[in-house]
């Protein structure tokens, strides 16, 4: 066994034991911090693959952003997990079905013979100024680049959903109007009152 075959199939099991743990601890703190080393696993078999801008975004994104939110938010919530947890039998069959299906569909479609591939041989070498960042892009940008506009506006509009849903008006809530402000005048700010004087008595 060969040093890339040996890192790749470390990699491979850390990723399938975190991502078991992931769905089976019952504190969602821990759960959030498996999933973490899942991402760092697969950011370690991308870089077995030579594919280095994917393996750095999925740690500076995911890791760096995505889950360090969700460990905030979970952080902050304290969710009773105990109510969750009490239809769980219930759906076990339906959830072993659906896993099952996936498993199989997973198996069909990435097992070695139909490509007549070795996923875990070492990859070709590429030339000296060799730029998979290049091309991705180019090929992000060339033959895939109405999907990717029209993922880019999907996003956009989950993004002003999100803040149309969460932005309410509450009677309690304090705004300035930035127009009204810059409109008032110095004779609006200030009024001169006029009063008799009185006498000390």
């Amino acid at each position: 066994m060969t040093g890339v075959q040996f890192l790749f199939y470390a990699f491979a099991s850390m990723l399938v034991v975190s991502a078991l743990l992931v769905i089976t601890v019952r504190n969602p703190v821990r759960a959030a911090l498996f999933l973490v080393l899942t991402f760092i696993s697969s950011s370690g078999i991308w870089l077995l693959m030579q594919a280095e801008f994917l393996a750095i975004a999925l740690v500076l994104v995911y890791v760096g952003a995505v889950m360090v939110l969700f460990l905030f938010v979970v952080m902050m919530l304290d969710i009773n997990t105990s109510p969750l947890r009490e239809g769980f039998i219930r759906y076990l069959p339906i959830g072993l079905g659906v896993a099952f299906v996936i498993v199989a569909e997973m198996y069909l479609v990435v097992r070695a013979r139909n490509f007549g591939v070795d996923f875990v041989s070492i990859p070709a070498r590429h030339p000296e100024g060799y730029s998979n960042v290049r091309e991705i892009g180019s090929v992000l940008y060339t033959d895939y680049v109405y999907p990717f506009e029209i993922a880019s506006v999907i996003l956009l509009v989950a993004i002003i959903a999100a803040i149309a849903l969460t932005m309410r008006k509450r009677p309690e809530t304090k705004s300035q109007n930035p127009a009204e402000q810059v409109a008032v005048k110095a004779a609006d700010r200030v009024r001169v009152v006029q009063m008799k004087a009185e006498e000390k008595q």
